[in-house]
Parts: C-alpha cells; structure tokens; sequence
C-alpha cells in the first residue's frame, strides 16, 4: 500500500466587510478573512496539504489570485475539485487532522457542521475529519484577534 502525507498551513489578516467562512461553514462574525475567494483558511490550508500529498504543487499554482474566476469563490468547491485531482491520481483520503486558531469567536460550537461540510466536500466520513481550535493566548497578530491560521495534516493511501 503506497501512503502519502501532506501538511498544509494558511493565514488570512482579517477585515470587516467579510463574512466568516471557516471549512465551508459561515460563522456570525463582525470581521471575515481578507482573500481573492472567500478567504476560507481551513479549506485552503486543506487543499494545500491534500496538494501536497500528492506532489502538484500548490493552492497558487491551481487557483491563482490574480485569475478573475477565482474572485470570491468558495472554497469548498475548490476542495471538491482537489478531492477529485486527489482520486484521479489512484488516491484515497485515510484521515485529516486540523487545528484552527481564532481567537474569537469560540469554534466550539461550530465544530460538527464544519466537519460535516468537510466530509461531504471529500466524499468520506465525518470520522475521517478532525478539527481542533485554538486561541494564540493574546499573543502576535492572531493573539489581538487580527488573523486565522490553520494547520492541517492529511493521510492518502492508494486507491483498492
């Protein structure tokens, strides 16, 4: 069995004028993520570490910023066509595990339908996706409430 594991990570300064999209789920927010799309920093540190696992490249390289297709696009359809680049390679996603770190608001509460998004996006099982959340305990940027940040590590094995 061939396993691959990719690691992905994003940040996005936030500003007020944008909704708060976390994993594909809206969350009630005065301040959303600053981006070309719709700034989901889950997804996109998600498709970077699915990307990764399989050697092609980056989020950039596919979903370029400065192309206008991608002006406000949502990401969990981004992640729905990496899902299938992912496959087409003769992949498979075993597992992710992810960590959000927001300040506020609390992530708790939002937790299930991120992951139920998440899931669904990717064609497998909510047991197959964890999410974790974090404050920066007041520190740097994140800390002040400025910024999200996600890290993700994902687990591919090779299609049955």
């Amino acid at each position: 069995m061939d396993y691959r594991i990719g690691q992905g990570y994003d940040i996005h300064r936030l500003v007020e004028g944008r909704k708060l999209i976390v994993g594909g789920h809206h969350i009630e927010h005065p301040l959303g993520p600053l981006g070309h799309s719709d700034g989901d920093a889950l997804c996109h540190a998600l498709i970077d570490a699915l990307l990764g696992a399989c050697a092609m490249g980056d989020i950039g390289q596919h979903f370029p910023p400065q192309d206008a297709r991608y002006k406000d696009a949502d990401s969990l359809k981004l992640l729905e066509q990496v899902t299938l680049m992912v496959q087409q390679k003769g992949l498979q996603i075993s597992n992710i595990d992810s960590t959000v770190i927001l300040e506020r608001p609390k992530m708790a509460p939002h937790i299930p339908a991120i992951i139920s998004k998440l899931a669904e996006a990717m064609q497998i099982t909510p047991d197959q996706v964890s999410v974790k959340a974090k404050t920066n305990e007041g520190i740097g940027a994140l800390g002040r409430g400025e910024a999200i940040a996600c890290h993700v590590s994902v687990l591919l094995t090779s299609a049955i």
